[in-house]
């Protein structure tokens, strides 16, 4: 081994190492830091493409969830409206079953009518006011509500409206209907019931809407959680043996050190040779 000052290929070698394990270091450092051992494309671009293309399928998920969320209440809305409906059409079934009796005086019969034109036009009222995010599955503005079904956007799910305004094919009582006589309360009973009919069935149409929502927005959380413990299983550092990596690192740091300082120790030897 010959002795230079130009050349120390101990002190070379030694710094070698220690620029790695510095490198290291900074690496196991990041990891901690982030919880990631693939926090960006740097660290391992093959698994970071696959990551970020199963995290924009999370985030479609996330989308899709959100939509059927929406549907769903809006479908909510309409069951109560529709529930609320049932209620006051078996109200007003009492009502005319008892202005049908020939026996009723005058007033009687007056306020039996001014009862069932309130609540008959609470109906109305109800059916307006079925609104959730500018929705109204009870009115007839619109025939479906859709919801998103797939992260990509191409499916979809649908539950049809059911218009229970007066007047219509399901909720056949006029909007005008009255029981100030006999006869017409008598009439109207066999109308109420079959609306009141028509509205249990709508009822349950949407209630089966509603489950097919349901159903859809537990299978869509669970892609979602499946594709997100993916995601973790590839990028999300092991922290345990980050840190038993760490302490490994920073000893072989100090040895480093210690290392280059020997070696560059190596040219103070050659003053003793020309002393």
């Amino acid at each position: 081994m010959s002795f230079s000052v130009n050349t120390n290929t101990s002190a070379a070698i030694a710094l070698q190492y220690l620029t790695a394990t510095q490198g290291q270091l900074a690496q196991t450092q990041s990891h901690i830091n982030s919880g990631l051992k693939v926090a960006n494309a740097r660290d391992d671009g093959a698994v970071y493409a696959i990551a970020q293309n199963q995290r924009g399928q999370v985030a479609g998920y996330t989308a899709v969830i959100n939509s059927i969320n929406n549907a769903t209440s809006s479908v909510d809305v309409a069951l109560s409206a529709g529930q609320s409906i049932s209620d006051l059409l078996i109200q007003l079934k009492t009502k005319a079953l008892a202005a049908a009796d020939s026996s009723l005086d005058t007033a009687s019969r007056q306020a039996l009518n001014a009862n069932f034109t309130a609540l008959r036009d609470q109906i109305t009222t109800i059916v307006s006011n079925a609104v959730f995010n500018g929705f109204n599955l009870v009115n007839g503005s619109t025939n479906q509500i859709t919801a998103l079904a797939s992260a990509d956007g191409t499916r979809r799910i649908t539950t049809a409206a059911q218009n229970l305004k007066l007047s219509g094919a399901i909720v056949t009582v006029k909007s005008t209907a009255t029981i100030s006589t006999q006869a017409k309360a008598s009439t109207l009973v066999a109308t109420i019931q079959t609306s009141l009919t028509n509205v249990n069935s709508a009822l349950a149409k949407l209630s089966s809407g509603a489950a097919k929502f349901s159903i859809q927005a537990t299978f869509a959380q669970k892609l979602s959680d499946t594709l997100t413990a993916g995601i973790g299983n590839l990028v999300d550092a092991n922290l345990a043996q980050e840190s038993a990596t760490l302490q490994a690192l920073q000893v072989k740091q100090q040895l480093g050190v210690q290392a280059l300082s020997i070696a560059n120790q190596g040219p103070q030897t050659i003053l003793s040779l020309f002393r």
